[in-house]
């Protein structure tokens, strides 16, 4: 759906009430168009954890307009489902992320430097021409 207003709309026929009841959390959901204006920014927020996260904030339930008492998650899965047509987990966005090396550096913790890490490698490709190895991981040491 292109706004939330059209998702709230969806909202009011499925449980009554206005568009206002749903609006908020409607708009919870696509703030992040704030920092990426594409589809992308919905790895943000439209997954299993964040239909958990907007029952948080929102509470378990609301009551509507008409006095309905709905189940803040069933709206968040209504929003989702919208969009993607199903419910990903934060992982099968995060899978779809390449690692780069910038993304490997960092500061060492105190105590923890010579420690290396194995990170797994989609599709068995290097990260940044970096040959994996045998077991298709990048090898780097903090």
């Amino acid at each position: 759906m292109a706004h939330c207003y059209y998702h709230a709309l969806s909202s009011v026929r499925k449980w009554g009430g206005t568009v206002d009841d749903y609006l908020p959390l409607h708009q919870w959901f696509d703030q992040s168009k704030a920092i990426l204006a594409d589809p992308r920014h919905r790895a943000l927020r439209h997954h299993a954890e964040g239909i958990f996260m907007l029952e948080a904030i929102f509470g378990e339930t609301l009551v509507n307009a008409d006095g309905r008492v709905v189940p803040v998650r069933l709206v968040g899965e209504q929003h989702v489902r919208e969009d993607l047509g199903s419910i990903p987990s934060f992982a099968d966005w995060a899978r779809l992320i390449t690692p780069q090396a910038w993304m490997l550096r960092g500061n060492p913790l105190d105590g923890a430097e010579g420690v290396t890490i194995d990170m797994p490698v989609p599709g068995g490709a290097g990260v940044s021409g970096t040959r994996p190895t045998a077991g298709g991981a990048v090898r780097t040491v903090i």
